[in-house]
């Protein structure tokens, strides 16, 4: 899978990856040829006494030095050029399509292992791949030229080759053999940690006010501890990869000098053949360490390789349509023909047999007990779900044929629990429609009941807003939603409970000012508070996930058994009446 991984991404990237194999290939066959050399200085030049021949070369050699240590640069630098670049694009392609990525896939893989996907695992591959880079091509030149050479040299001694060589690839061979498992487990007790440390962040205050902070500890001591100690053993297997080659180096010199000065005493080898046999028998061991080096990441990056590809593989089940309608709707009529919703996995469907109408200038809001299936209605309209049977349409057209961008310039969505982006107050607001002028935004704010607190702000609307909206209320951050969404100037708005944070008195006046501000607009309200619904031109009553009953307020007191229970759970008779 790694290489399947790669391949695609190299392609793109031919000609530096060709020059860098060329000047590899040239810093390689610099290398092998400079023992050669050396042992002609040594037989020709140092024990003849030549001064003449031990210049020329010394000077040869020192050319070949220089030229390989320029190639050699010229080799890292390509070789870090293309590794972080695709690292890059792996980290890019990930992030687009776990974007992408609905509900339904985000649960599957997980948030905590999706941060993983995205971040440490294409790290993984990029070192790997760095490695690669800078190893693949010289070890086999290497290898392979310093047996030839070595043969050249001496036939009797090259016969260490063929004991030390095999020796070798067998303890690196079982060395990774038990990697491969242990890789793959690390991966996972990554993903642990990322998630414990995600639910302490998130959940601190829940943490503190059931004084849970030594349970926490103990619960993210025992992954970290499993982590550290998978590490250990990963750490200890690849730590015997360095002793055992130096082991076979230095057992394979020893019997090269001892073997070798025998043939010299008998006068069947030169004492510069053996020293360039030498060096050519570490050349060769010490690229089989090299191609070693590769190895010890190469299970890990393997694993994280499969992790980033099935993230890549798994097709978003919210797909852009092939021919979108890029026009976007006119009116904003909102229809719900028959809608079901059944998540995955599921006994029965959330939502069935669910038919609504929302008319432009209308405001139709949706009630019933936790569970009923209000929120899932509403995430229908924007696509963050797709019905499993039935159609929602907008002036006619089925959303699931929107063009995205289409979609967003005609819904405004405002979530139950609201969220705010790092950046300013106006980049926040702007988040739709970045185009708008700060006019636009006040005016959002007005309505919103939200102009007062920005505008005491330190700096208004270029106050710096934290992750999440930390620093401010939750009524605050709820209104500015609400104003994000106004700044989009919807022809369909929904409000998913968004009025939960405000207290009565703000409640109700954002509820007069939304009405006159979204006059043209059809919009769908869900809430809890039947207060909230209680002007509304039609009322929805779910129940189980079907719609089973809708009209006013006083309709549905007279007729709905299930409405008058909401109702009286929160107002007095007389009050409700």
């Amino acid at each position: 899978m790694l290489i399947q991984l790669l391949k695609g991404r190299l392609r793109t990237r031919l000609k530096p990856v060709l020059l860098l194999v060329a000047l590899q290939a040239a810093q390689a066959v610099a290398t092998l040829y400079l023992p050669t050399l050396n042992a002609d200085l040594i037989d020709h030049g140092v024990l003849t006494g030549a001064v003449g021949h031990i210049l020329r070369v010394g000077a040869v050699m020192t050319a070949i030095t220089l030229a390989q240590v320029c190639c050699a640069l010229g080799a890292g630098y390509l070789a870090a050029a293309v590794a972080l670049a695709v690292g890059r694009d792996l980290r890019t392609e990930v992030f687009a399509r776990v974007h992408a990525f609905s509900a339904r896939e985000v649960a599957h893989f997980g948030a905590p292992s999706l941060l993983t996907r995205t971040t440490n695992d294409p790290q993984q591959v990029q070192a790997v791949l760095l490695l690669a880079l800078t190893l693949l091509v010289p070890a086999p030149i290497m290898c392979a030229g310093g047996i030839v050479l070595a043969l050249d040299q001496d036939l009797p001694l090259s016969g260490l080759l063929v004991a030390a060589v095999p020796v070798l690839g067998v303890l690196i061979g079982l060395i990774m053999h038990r990697m491969g498992p242990l890789s793959r487990g690390l991966q996972e007790r990554v993903d642990t940690v990322n998630r414990l440390l995600r639910e302490q962040i998130a959940g601190i205050r829940v943490i503190r006010a059931f004084v849970r902070d030594d349970h926490e500890q103990r619960r993210f001591a025992a992954a970290n501890g499993e982590l550290a100690t998978l590490s250990l053993r990963v750490g200890r297997l690849g730590s015997l990869l360095g002793p055992a080659v130096m082991l076979v180096v230095n057992l394979s010199s020893l019997a090269v000098l001892w073997f070798g000065a025998q043939r010299i005493d008998h006068g069947q080898l030169r004492l510069g053949a053996l020293t360039a046999f030498l060096s050519y028998l570490t050349q060769i061991l010490m690229s089989v360490m090299m191609a070693t080096l590769l190895f010890m990441v190469a299970p890990r990056a393997q694993v994280c390789a499969e992790r980033i590809h099935q993230v890549l593989a798994t097709e978003p089940a919210l797909a852009a349509p092939a021919r979108p309608v890029t026009a976007a709707p006119a009116h904003g009529r909102l229809e719900l023909v028959d809608v079901e919703f059944r998540y995955p996995g599921a006994e029965a469907p959330v939502l069935r047999g669910v038919r609504l109408t929302v008319r432009p200038g209308e405001t139709t809001a949706v009630v019933g007990s936790t569970g009923s299936g209000k929120s899932t209605l509403v995430q229908l309209v924007p696509r963050l779900l797709d019905p499993t049977a039935g159609q929602v349409l907008i002036d006619g057209v089925d959303v699931r044929r929107l063009d995205p961008a289409a979609l967003a310039a005609t819904v405004g969505w405002v979530p139950q629990q609201p969220q705010l982006f790092t950046g300013t107050v106006a980049e926040n607001l702007r988040y739709g429609r970045p185009g708008a002028t700060d006019e636009e935004l006040w005016q959002a704010l007005e309505v919103a009941q939200a102009r007062e607190f920005v505008a005491a702000l330190p700096a208004g609307l270029a106050t710096p807003v934290a992750q999440g909206g930390a620093g401010l209320s939750g009524g605050q951050r709820q209104r500015l939603c609400i104003a994000r969404s106004l700044v989009v100037r919807p022809k369909v708005l929904l409000l998913d409970d968004a009025f939960a944070a405000l207290d009565a008195g703000t409640d109700a006046a954002l509820r007069a000012a939304l009405q006159e501000a979204t006059a043209s607009a059809a919009v769908l309200l869900v809430a809890q508070r039947i207060s909230t619904v209680l002007a509304a031109d039609q009322i929805v009553v779910l129940d189980r996930g079907r719609v089973v009953a809708t009209g006013t307020h006083h309709e549905l007191l007279a007729a709905s058994t299930t409405y008058r229970e909401i109702t009286f759970s929160q107002l007095a008779e007389q009050e409700a009446a």
